[in-house]
């Protein structure tokens, strides 16, 4: 499984980027997909994920200004960030995985200015 990464970009605080990941390859499902991000000298964070089913989970400092969502007909998840805060500044990765596997994207630069 190879998951391609998109959409990060640089926007002003209170501006809004959509990122999306497709994954090509066989993907058993149930199975999560997900976006985290790491910023400089932090760990990698989990931002949001959603089911196969639908269920959606973020973290507390995204909720309401994030959205996450996917289409499993074309086994890709998306990210809109509304209302971006310079704390949101990292490298986002989408996630994938089921019982068995996990598979990373190689990650997009999200950057906020103030």
């Amino acid at each position: 499984v190879q998951l391609q990464a998109s959409g990060g970009g640089l926007v002003q605080a209170g501006g809004s980027l959509r990122l999306s990941c497709a994954a090509s390859g066989i993907i058993r499902r149930p199975n999560v997909m997900g976006w985290y991000r790491q910023a400089p000298g932090k760990q990698r964070e989990l931002v949001a994920s959603v089911t196969s089913g639908g269920s959606a989970n973020y973290a507390d400092p995204v909720k309401v200004r994030f959205t996450v969502s996917r289409d499993n007909a074309k086994n890709t998840v998306y990210l809109q960030m509304d209302n971006l805060k310079p704390e949101d500044t990292a490298v986002y990765y989408c996630n994938v995985r089921d019982f068995r596997s996990e598979f990373w994207g190689q990650g997009t630069q999200v950057t906020v200015s103030s």
